[in-house]
């Protein structure tokens, strides 16, 4: 049988890409910014006018935890950070992990010590 690879995602830290360029408007709501590159999608841009550059705006939940990724706070310490600040959301662990596999998933954050693509 093949053992289940298990990975404890309140020890990783996330730590965001330097990439990514953001903005915080005077609300406190970030918009992250990705630049289109590369081949296709120049063409995409050409052919369907695809914009270069997508803004992403996070509502209040997303900017929250976008700020508190800092590279030296793990996911447990974001966790009771989230909790504090939203009392009334209902099981933010499985959530908070949700969301930064997203991230994580879109190249936005990274794991600290994990190599970048």
């Amino acid at each position: 049988m093949k053992k289940k690879d298990s990975k404890n995602y309140l020890d990783f830290v996330p730590e965001k890409n330097p990439e990514i360029e953001y903005e915080a408007d005077e609300d406190g709501i970030i918009t992250v910014l990705i630049e289109w590159k590369g081949f296709y999608h120049k063409i995409a841009q050409k052919l369907f006018r695809r914009p270069r550059v997508s803004d992403i705006r996070l509502d209040e939940l997303g900017s929250f935890v976008w700020n508190a990724v800092d590279g030296k706070k793990d996911v447990h310490q974001i966790s009771k950070e989230l909790e504090q600040q939203f009392p009334k959301m209902g099981k933010p662990v499985p959530r908070l992990i949700k969301y930064l596999e997203i991230l994580h998933d879109k190249h936005l954050i990274y794991w600290k010590g994990e190599k970048h693509k």
